[in-house]
């Protein structure tokens, strides 16, 4: 039976994954950047000018609201992940250096694709019978689109319910376990025979933390994204660029490898990696499977935020491409690729090969930073998921479907905290690449509602900038 799910499963990834979501992902990505006259390059100044300091500016929320803020820290929650760590890791493994490039391809133009998921779903969002702010493509396709394209919304959310058991909760709790485990054999205080026991003790604590933020409402969510993230990612960074300047004797070797394995990735591998459409491939997908871009959840988070710009807002789906894919995922792939790690070109890697580039550099005691940093960022991708669940079960079934929803959704974290998911990490990014392809029927179709949008922005508020 396992056999059979995992075949048809194959067949259905690689479909999925394959030349037609290149053409869609990609070619979705142009039509807007085109439309919009590449906005993410054109007035990439004053989005970073724009995001970084609303996000300096002390503010409350209205009630049911989050500030832009925490908005883009919630929305960063879910996206800055384990696809950081092992993602990145896996996809130089299986694509080459080259895979690098393209991820770099896919969030240029993934930063013009979030920036219009945001503008649609603050523009197209609603107040539910709570007063909370609830919005993301099901209520842009809902509200924004005819009524014959609304099974489109329905889809998006009914997917997005099957995916968050999956993606945002077992397969990262099964990491947070993994990790841990790892870090206490490693300094030998539990034997590998115990780790069982330990993980249904791990698993019962973090079923209870997810239980007690969910609980909380948006606002708990907000406060507990908005202390974790900056932690998180700037400590990372830190170690991160601690390596590239160890190593910097390697890196113009590293880029002429990343540039020249683009195109030619076997002469870089040896021949372990042939073909040019797998690197892409790897490198488009790892890139949308860690940014989100064109995924359209991250538009369900800025979607509560506390503003009536929607393009203002937008600015910040710009900020979070850049930061998660071009600052660090392409910091972790420097990281394996500097620090000079054997990589086996051809065969499947993950987040072992980053923690072994960090600790060629640091030594062994990095080996529990990478722990406790794959801990959080595998715990805020559960939490910001957990939000886009809740969002897409109330949906489907209304208010009264949430609280079922968060205890199910706590309860699934033991499950993956005790089971080994090797098949669940493969499902996850099927239907990843499934809840791809309503949302962005949907953005294609109401491009032109951002570009008016757009117009009306800098002829009114944006009239200054240049």
């Amino acid at each position: 039976m396992l056999s059979t799910i995992e075949s048809i499963n194959s067949v259905i990834n690689n479909f999925i994954w394959g030349l037609p979501a290149m053409i869609c992902i990609i070619g979705v990505g142009i039509v807007l950047s085109v439309k919009t006259r590449f906005i993410q390059i054109r007035k990439f100044p004053y989005a970073m000018k724009i995001t970084i300091g609303r996000m300096l500016k002390k503010r409350k929320a209205s009630d049911g609201a989050l500030t832009p803020f925490q908005a883009v820290c919630t929305a960063l929650a879910a996206t800055v992940g384990t696809g950081n760590i092992a993602g990145v890791a896996g996809a130089i493994a299986i694509g080459g250096p080259g895979a690098v490039f393209w991820m770099w391809i896919s969030a240029i133009l993934g930063m013009c694709t979030k920036f219009s998921e945001v503008v649609l779903a603050v523009h197209f969002r609603e107040t539910n019978n709570n007063g909370e702010l609830v919005g993301g493509p099901m209520y842009y396709i809902k509200n924004g689109l005819k009524k014959h394209w609304h099974w489109l919304a329905y889809l998006f959310s009914a997917l997005g319910v099957l995916t968050v058991f999956g993606t945002g909760n077992a397969t990262q709790v099964n990491t947070i376990t993994a990790a841990l485990d790892s870090a206490l054999i490693n300094y030998n205080i539990i034997s590998a025979d115990s780790t069982h026991m330990i993980n249904l003790i791990i698993g019962i604590i973090i079923m209870i933390l997810i239980a007690l933020i969910m609980i909380g409402g948006i606002k708990r969510i907000g406060r507990v994204t908005e202390k974790l993230i900056p932690f998180m990612a700037v400590l990372y960074i830190i170690l991160a660029i601690g390596v590239v300047l160890v190593n910097i004797n390697n890196v113009p070797a590293v880029f002429k490898s990343i540039f020249q394995g683009a195109f030619s990735p076997a002469s870089v591998t040896g021949g372990a990696v042939g073909s040019f459409f797998m690197s892409m491939k790897k490198g488009v997908s790892r890139g949308i499977f860690s940014n989100e871009a064109g995924l359209g959840t991250g538009s369900i988070a800025h979607a509560c935020a506390d503003t009536s710009k929607p393009v203002k807002q937008g600015f910040f789906g710009i900020f979070e491409v850049f930061v998660d894919t071009i600052v660090i995922c392409t910091l972790t792939a420097l990281v394996i690729l500097c620090s000079g790690v054997p990589v086996g070109y051809g065969q499947a890697a993950g987040a072992e090969l980053t923690i072994s580039g960090f600790t060629s550099t640091y030594g062994g005691w990095v080996s529990i930073f990478t722990a406790v940093a794959m801990c959080c960022f595998a715990f805020s991708t559960v939490i910001g998921w957990g939000l886009y669940g809740q969002r897409c079960i109330e949906f489907l079934l209304g208010p009264k479907a949430t609280k079922p929803f968060m205890a199910a959704y706590s309860l699934v974290a033991v499950v993956g905290a005790t089971m080994n998911l090797g098949l669940m990490w493969s499902i996850a990014e099927t239907f990843n690449g499934l809840m791809v392809i309503p949302n962005l029927i949907a953005v294609f179709l109401l491009s032109n509602t951002v570009v008016q949008l757009l117009k009306d922005y800098f002829n009114g508020e944006g009239k200054k900038v240049k």
